[in-house]
């Protein structure tokens, strides 16, 4: 145990525990805009699809009910504009999270290989890689890496931390580069539906792909878009031969998604009332935020989507974490996400709207 825990970082959230209970001993309490958790309620129609489907004794399939790969292929056509795709095309995962971490490993890099993500990213594309004692590497402009030995490459829009948006034009050019190489790309897409001042694009589109899906993969999840976090619902939808060997490594391993939250997906995709309401909330809760943070003396940076405010005083971000949790507001630390972060601070605006004017009220005082 101790051999595959020694590859792995110090787990960063832990740094941010004397800061916590420095908020937490707010007079009004900590409003924790540090970890983008949902704390909305789930639609009822998606709690109906999961009671309804409770009484599962039996085991459920890795790749997943024939309805639920039907409310994929649905959804990746209507939502995405994706052409051509099928069950082949599709796999369900236990959250994306889990995906991230292990797609490395299961995908038999190993050392001598080498998996690249941006400067600024979700720490676990960096965890993946260890855990498979693969190599890794960051990028500003993926074009510019070596392709030599690069099996993976990760992309990230919209980005988490930043909001960033990666073009339509950007996109095409990448998976053209990425194909050149014979480079797997795997595109991290859990925030596409959460466009504020841009309109994300999938690389699933036949603009950016060509109409082929050879040597593509998309990841999406389910806990932002509808409040889903807790059910670990997740798929990716691409090149199926990558997923069809995926699909066999996951079946040895027991990787399913349980027969109730499976049921849930379907309701949760095939509805896209909720996650148009959903977004409403997001929305006033952000612009409320964002014009706090202004009047407080931050610049916002990026963050045309997502779930976060990629926000900084010029200083250090642990300067800045301090600053707020004074104030009983808990942020990430924009180094969580890379050395290029450490003057920035990540808010999310996941918070109730209760929390989110407690915190307007302190930055605004």
């Amino acid at each position: 145990m101790s051999a595959v825990s020694d590859r792995l970082p110090v787990f960063p959230w832990d740094k941010l525990e004397p800061y916590k209970k420095t908020a937490a001993a707010h007079p009004d309490g900590i409003v924790d805009l540090s970890v983008g958790t949902p704390v909305d309620p789930v639609p009822e129609l998606i709690r109906k699809a999961l009671v309804d489907a409770a009484d599962s004794p039996g085991y459920p399939t890795v790749w997943g009910t024939p309805a639920l790969r039907d409310a994929i292929t649905g959804w990746l056509e209507r939502r995405l504009g994706a052409r051509g795709i099928t069950h082949r095309h599709v796999l369900p995962v236990v959250g994306s999270k889990e995906l991230v971490a292990w797609l490395p490993t299961q995908l038999g890099l190993g050392p001598g290989d080498k998996v690249a993500y941006p400067r600024l990213a979700y720490p676990t594309y960096e965890v993946g890689a260890r855990l498979a004692r693969a190599a890794y590497e960051v990028y500003d402009d993926p074009r510019e890496l070596d392709p030599a030995n690069l099996r993976l490459l990760w992309l990230n829009s919209p980005s988490n931390p930043t909001g960033r948006v990666l073009t339509k034009r950007e996109l095409t050019d990448i998976v053209a580069w990425a194909r050149a190489h014979g480079v797997l790309l795997f595109s991290d897409e859990c925030y596409l539906e959460l466009g504020w001042e841009a309109d994300p694009v999938s690389v699933l589109h036949p603009d950016v792909n060509g109409g082929s899906y050879e040597g593509i993969v998309a990841v999406h999840s389910l806990s932002k878009r509808s409040n889903l976090a807790g059910y670990r619902a997740a798929f990716i939808a691409g090149d199926p031969e990558v997923l069809g060997p995926l699909l066999q490594i996951r079946k040895h391993g027991g990787m399913m998604t349980s027969a109730p939250t499976q049921a849930a997906v379907v309701a949760a995709l095939g509805d896209d009332d909720h996650v148009r309401e959903q977004r409403e909330r997001y929305a006033a809760r952000r612009e409320a935020l964002r014009s706090a943070l202004l009047a407080h003396g931050f610049r916002i940076e990026h963050s045309e989507a997502s779930l976060y405010l990629w926000a900084t005083r010029d200083e250090s971000c642990w300067s800045t974490v301090a600053h707020l949790a004074d104030q009983g507001i808990l942020v990430a630390p924009g180094d969580f996400y890379g050395e290029a972060g450490a003057r920035h601070v990540r808010v999310a605006f996941t918070a109730t709207d209760e929390r989110v004017q407690a915190a307007i009220a302190r930055l605004t005082r």
